[in-house]
Order: structure tokens, then sequence, then C-alpha cells
């Protein structure tokens, strides 16, 4: 079990590393064109380049853990992995992961603030959650994590969902979110959802979207443990 768990975490690893180099080549491309821009071009009074880092991580991660299902799962089982190890494996990876980018994230930005500040870059500023509670390395590293985590939770179960019933099935199940989405806003109990949540804000709420996002993964292994490798269509 243990060799399993060790060789699938092994085979995630270097699947990803492959788009891991491609995300954060265009993402840091895109990060020193913006500082550049800052730079030179900026001359508004009061100007200021604002730059999300998170944004992409959030979609990139929502991305795979969709494509997880797709792709690692049918050849893990292929390769003779249970699928009690394939979900711990798939869960210690997508904790990993997440504190990962959550870490990578917030040390570019510390290293791209002190040298915006070192070289007089005073139009160039980071979007991010944190500036409403408080900002230190360690809550960007909680929030990112928590947000990241659910994200690939969320898809992941979504792509199980697809992979095992096919797009009517699948898009049933979107259908619906949907539905009982734009009920929620006709009703005022979305709207009345985040004024509650702009008016409390703070990282209690983070920590409650890491065990929602835990949950979520935790009942995946419902679908999970009956899918066979031949995807419905």
């Amino acid at each position: 079990m243990g060799r399993q768990i060790q060789g699938l975490l092994y085979f995630f690893i270097n699947d990803i590393r492959y788009s891991l180099i491609i995300f954060w080549t265009i993402l840091l491309s895109v990060l020193i064109v913006s500082l550049a821009f800052a730079y030179f071009l900026i001359t508004v009074e009061n100007g200021v380049m604002a730059f999300s880092l998170t944004g992409p991580i959030y979609i990139y991660c929502a991305i795979f853990g969709f494509l997880t299902v797709k792709e690692a799962v049918p050849f893990s089982l292929k390769m003779g992995a249970t699928r009690k190890n394939l979900f711990i494996s798939l869960g210690i990876f997508f904790l990993a992961l997440s504190f990962a980018k959550a870490v990578v994230g917030s040390i570019l930005q510390e290293i791209i603030e002190g040298f915006a500040v070192g070289v007089g870059i005073s139009t160039f500023s980071f979007l991010h959650l944190a500036y409403f509670t408080t900002d230190t390395w360690y809550t960007r590293i909680l929030i990112d994590t928590s947000i990241i985590f659910f994200f690939l939770a969320f898809m992941f179960m979504i792509g199980l969902l697809f992979y095992k019933y096919g797009i009517a099935g699948g898009g049933i199940v979107l259908g619906i979110l949907v539905i009982a989405l734009l009920v929620g806003i006709a009703k005022g109990w979305v709207f009345d959802f985040f004024t509650k949540l702009l008016v409390t804000f703070n990282l209690g709420f983070f920590f409650q979207l890491l065990a929602v996002g835990i949950l979520i993964y935790a009942v995946s292994y419902v679908f999970l443990k009956r899918i066979t490798v031949v995807k419905v269509k």
C-alpha cells in the first residue's frame, strides 16, 4: 500500500511538471511585462498597475482538477492502482500542490514587491484577498491554500460526474447548480450571503472553505470507488 501510494505520487509529480513549467513561464512573462509597463509607461497621476498573481493560479488548478479525472485516474487504474490508494494519493497530492502553489506565490510576491521598491517602481501593486484581512506572508498562504484546494476538489468532483455519467449526466448536475445560483440571485440569497461575508470577513472563512473542500473530496470517493477505465460519452 505504501509503495503504491509513493509510486502514484511520483507519477502525479512527473505528469504535472511539464504543464507547470509552461504555466509559470507564461505567468512570469506577463508579470515582467506588467512591471516594465508600470516602470516606463504609466505617467498618469496616481496611476497604478494592479496585477493578480493568484487569479491565474486558481484557474489553472481548477482546470487541472477537472482534467485529472480524464488523464491520471484511468491511467493509474490501468497500471493496477487500487481505488483506495488512488483516492489517498490524489488527496495528498492536491493538498501538497495547494500548499506549494500558495508558498511559491507568496514568496514571489515578496520578491517582486522588494524589487519594485528597490528600483523605485511605485505604480505597481498586487491584488490579493489578504488585503481585506491581515496581509502577511502566512495569511496569504492560508488563503491561497484553502481556495486552491477547494477548486481542485470541486472540479475533481465535477470531472468524476462527467467521466462516470457522460456529458448528459454532468450537464444535468451543472444545470442544477446554475439554476440554484440563478434562484439564489433572484431571491436575494446570494446578495445577502456576500453582504454578510464582507461584513464578517476574516480568516475563519478560509478555514471553513478548506473544510468544505476536504468534505467535497471525501464525498468524491463514493464516485471514485465505482469508476472504471471506460469513460461514458
